[in-house]
């Protein structure tokens, strides 16, 4: 671990340094992995400090990206983690599909539920200081179930954990964009189908294939589907954009569903009623 430390700055060292201590407090661990970039840096991390002591619980789901599940099978296969798979099975409940604004809390209940019933000692989350700065109503979910938080208790953010994660060689999850579950695309009342994520997941990944990399969004409104890409993506090929423009636009209607517009993706744009909530701190 000399050269990754090394590799790495001295803010960012010392926050791994920091995450270490955190983790060597526990003889074995359970991390939730959702196949994003945090999750997978402190599940490299715990493998490190615990070794067979950690393992890694990754929950399949219609509101998870098939391509997420195959990434953490891939880290696992690469890097001798100890990994079980389960069913996430928050369909089951009717609070969730009802999509109300805590939504995500309902999600984690059902989460920490069905890694309980896999382990029974310490449950630790991917969420990092940033999270804190945002309405997270499954961090209520995580504090009833006595999850733990190490990125942090570490102080650690995003940026981080970006740095981390390069050192470490996680080349396929350094520079992921943020990627909130496909239910986050659901417009708050809406209900929750498998179907509709399963149409968000097509059109992403065609924005995604001509494009590139990025912050893409396919929202399902009351107004119909509205498309949310990142500015830099636009402007990497007019032609580019006109003509995936013209294909999604195509992919919509053959599904009979309306296009609401194309716009400007802006970070922290969820369906909430704005002044409503304050960030929760736990």
């Amino acid at each position: 671990m000399s050269s990754v430390t090394s590799s790495l700055h001295a803010h960012s060292s010392k926050s791994l340094s920091a995450l270490k201590l955190k983790l060597q407090h526990y003889d074995n661990l359970a991390i939730a992995i959702s196949g994003g970039v945090d999750s997978t840096t402190l599940a490299a991390v715990a493998h490190e400090v615990l070794g067979e002591g950690a393992l890694m619980v990754h929950a399949v789901s219609p509101a998870v990206p098939p391509e997420a599940t195959e990434r953490v099978r891939q880290c696992a296969l690469r890097y001798g983690w100890n990994l079980k798979v389960v069913d996430a099975n928050e369909f089951s409940d009717s609070q969730y599909r009802q999509n109300p604004v805590d939504r995500c809390y309902y999600c984690k209940s059902s989460l920490y539920r069905r890694i309980s019933e896999v382990w029974k000692g310490t449950v630790a989350s991917g969420a990092n200081l940033d999270d804190l700065g945002d309405y997270r109503p499954g961090l209520m979910a995580a504090s009833e179930k006595q999850v733990i938080h190490p990125l942090i208790e570490a102080a650690i953010d995003k940026a981080t954990v970006r740095r981390i994660a390069s050192a470490l060689g996680l080349e396929t999850v350094a520079d992921l964009p943020a990627q909130p579950c496909l239910s986050s695309r659901i417009e708050t009342g809406i209900a929750i189908d498998a179907g509709d994520l399963v149409f968000v997941h097509k059109v992403e990944t065609l924005l995604k294939e001509h494009l590139g990399a990025g912050d893409i969004r396919c929202r399902i409104t009351a107004a119909g589907v509205r498309i949310e890409v990142a500015s830099q993506l636009q402007e990497k090929s007019t032609e580019a954009w006109t003509q995936v423009c013209e294909q999604v636009s195509q992919v919509i209607s053959e599904d009979g569903r309306v296009l609401a517009g194309f716009t400007q993706y802006e970070r922290g744009s969820a369906f909430l009623t704005a002044g409503l909530f304050s960030p929760i701190v736990s």
